[in-house]
């Protein structure tokens, strides 16, 4: 088959590659439909994440049909079209039961991590890819979902909502500021309402952006280029900041944005990977009562956000920007990454 592979940073390459097979009792092996590239990706390349060594098959994101399972899968069946969870769990070890399948200690890549496509194993930018544990890491889709709305329950809406809506403590009638526009800050802004939020306030340099986060959930928009910014946000608070703020970039000045947002007794959610460091002011945070949280997604919600999506009552499609073909993902890449002129947001590649 062919696949997209990394040869360090800087360098991938779409080259032909040996088939996936069944390794393990509770694997499956799926044709990829339809996949897509994440931010995480982009950091990858960038060199942000040194695990991801020379030879792997990128991606952690797909829609797909199954066409072989392992003796000991009993949920998931040959020829099921299925979402692949972005994070692989074997649904028994310490982590899996306590409610943290990211930490996953199963013996596949890395014991204590369940992010292991496109990462410590080979993932899903590829016409097929083995996934392990596919009882738990297979969701079947019901008809009438479309590619390009299951392919986003893979990752950025369980993030979006685990990482800055849960974890965020949102509450109803919480003013939420979600910092950065980007694909994982928009599902952040979309599933702000389920726990109630009043107002969600989007903070982006990019103006087409901003547009695009009002018709998902922000009802309101603040360009974060003026001097004003800051202004405009408390403005909406009477003053007092948010009750949450969610940085969604992955950068020191979008988290420094997000502590200088947040009201006493607030939250910062950090939903954003970070390569450097970030510097926490603590002698000026301690006397706030402000509770900062992060972490890798779990997406032990993936379910209940398909049930919203196949209801439509989450605007999935509206992500999808720009479409290629799965062998043209090398242009999809460039699309992607410099979504500034693109406008993209999210990419789909179908096979």
């Amino acid at each position: 088959m062919k696949a997209l592979v990394f040869h360090g940073p800087g360098t991938k390459s779409w080259e032909e590659v040996p088939d996936p097979q069944l390794v393990d009792a509770t694997d499956a092996v799926v044709r990829i439909d339809a996949t897509t590239i994440c931010g995480t990706d982009l950091h990858i390349l960038k060199g942000d994440v040194p695990a991801v060594t020379d030879g792997r098959i990128l991606g952690h994101e797909g829609v797909g049909t199954v066409l072989a399972v392992g003796s000991a899968v009993r949920n998931i069946a040959v020829g099921d079209r299925v979402i692949i969870a972005c994070i692989s769990s074997c649904g028994v070890c310490t982590y899996c039961r306590s409610g943290n399948p990211s930490h996953c200690l199963a013996d596949e890549g890395a014991p204590g991590i369940g992010w292991i496509l496109g990462h410590l194993i080979d993932g899903t930018q590829a016409e097929m890819v083995r996934i392990p544990f596919a009882d738990n890491s297979l969701y079947k889709l019901p008809a009438g979902v479309p590619d390009d709305a299951a392919v986003l329950l893979s990752d950025i809406f369980p993030t979006g909502f685990e990482m800055g809506v849960r974890y965020g403590r949102v509450k109803p009638g919480d003013t939420v500021a979600v910092v950065g526009a980007g694909p994982v800050g928009l599902a952040v802004m979309a599933t702000a309402g389920l726990y109630g939020a009043a107002q969600v306030i989007a903070i982006d340099l990019d103006q087409n952006r901003l547009e695009l986060a009002r018709t998902v959930g922000a009802t309101h928009s603040v360009v974060s280029g003026t001097d004003a910014w800051k202004q405009q946000v408390m403005d909406l608070t009477d003053g007092f900041g948010v009750d949450v703020a969610v940085e969604a970039v992955g950068i020191p000045a979008t988290f420094q944005m997000c502590v200088d947002l947040v009201r006493p007794g607030g939250t910062v959610a950090n939903v954003g990977v970070h390569g450097k460091p970030v510097q926490l002011d603590l002698q000026d945070l301690w006397i706030k009562n402000i509770a900062i949280t992060m972490g890798l997604v779990n997406t032990d919600t993936l379910g209940m956000l398909l049930k919203l999506v196949a209801q439509r009552k989450l605007p999935a499609e509206a992500f999808v920007t720009h479409r290629f073909a799965l062998s043209d993902v090398e242009s999809a890449y460039e699309t992607f990454g410099d979504a500034a002129s693109t406008k993209a947001i999210k990419v789909l590649m179908t096979g």
